[in-house]
C-alpha cells in the first residue's frame, strides 16, 4: 500500500475514533495498545444491485467513517465493514437462528473468504477530507459439520452478531479446520495492515 498521507497518521498520544459498535474490534485496537474512544454509525447496509462483496465492504467501511468524521472534525475516524462471501453469495449477520444454521451448513466443509472494507478519515481545516480505503481478504476452511457440530457450537457462541453466523475467535477449532492469510481480518479487523498506515 502506497504511504499515507500525514493527516492519516495518528500524532503520538492522539486518540483514534472507531466507527463501529463491535467489541471484535475494540478488542484488537485495545490489544494492539491504540488509544480509542468508539461512535456507532448509522448506516443501511444492504447491497447495492450488482455491487460486488469488495465494493460492498469499502463502500460500507467508508459510509460509516465519513458519518462520525463529519461529526468530529480534525479527529481521525476508522471504519470497518466485514462479510463472509463464498461462491459469490454474500453472507452478513443472520436474521435469526434458522438463518445461522442455514449459513454455517453452506460452509461446511469448504473454503470461503473474509472480506474486510477498511477506511480512515480525517476531516482538516485545509484540505477538506483526506482519506483512504482497502480490502483485506483471508480464506477460512471449515471441516466438515453435522446438524450436532452446529447446535454444540451455538450453545457455546451467539452466532446473531457475527458475519457468517460464526466468530473464530469464540471456540473456532469446533468449526474452522484452516486460515489462510491474516486471522485479525476474519475477526473483523486487519490490525497488521492497519497500524503500520496510520502510525507515525
Amino acid at each position: 500500500m502506497a504511504e499515507a498521507a500525514a493527516e492519516l497518521l495518528l500524532a503520538p498520544g492522539e486518540e483514534l475514533i472507531l466507527a463501529s459498535g463491535s467489541p471484535r474490534r475494540r478488542q484488537l485496537l485495545k490489544a494492539a495498545g491504540i488509544r480509542f474512544s468508539w461512535q456507532t454509525a448509522d448506516v443501511d447496509e444492504a447491497s447495492h444491485p450488482g455491487e460486488t462483496a469488495a465494493e460492498l465492504v469499502k463502500r460500507l467501511a467508508a459510509s460509516k467513517a465519513r458519518q462520525v468524521a463529519v461529526a468530529c472534525p480534525g479527529r481521525l475516524v476508522l471504519g470497518a465493514d466485514t462479510a463472509v462471501v463464498q461462491g459469490g453469495a454474500i453472507y452478513g449477520k443472520p436474521t435469526d437462528m434458522a438463518d445461522a444454521r442455514a449459513m454455517l451448513q453452506a460452509l461446511s466443509g469448504r473454503t470461503h473468504q473474509v472480506l474486510t472494507g477498511v477506511c480512515l478519515v480525517r476531516q482538516t481545516a485545509g484540505r477538506g477530507e483526506v482519506s483512504r480505503s482497502w480490502v483485506c481478504t483471508t480464506s477460512v476452511t471449515f471441516r466438515t459439520l453435522t446438524a450436532d457440530d452446529i447446535e454444540a457450537y451455538f450453545r457455546l457462541v451467539d452466532p446473531l452478531d457475527k458475519a457468517g453466523a460464526y466468530g473464530i475467535q469464540e471456540h473456532g477449532d469446533m468449526i474452522v479446520k484452516q486460515v489462510d492469510g491474516l486471522l485479525s481480518n476474519v475477526i473483523g479487523l486487519p490490525i497488521e495492515e492497519l497500524f503500520p498506515s496510520c502510525r507515525a
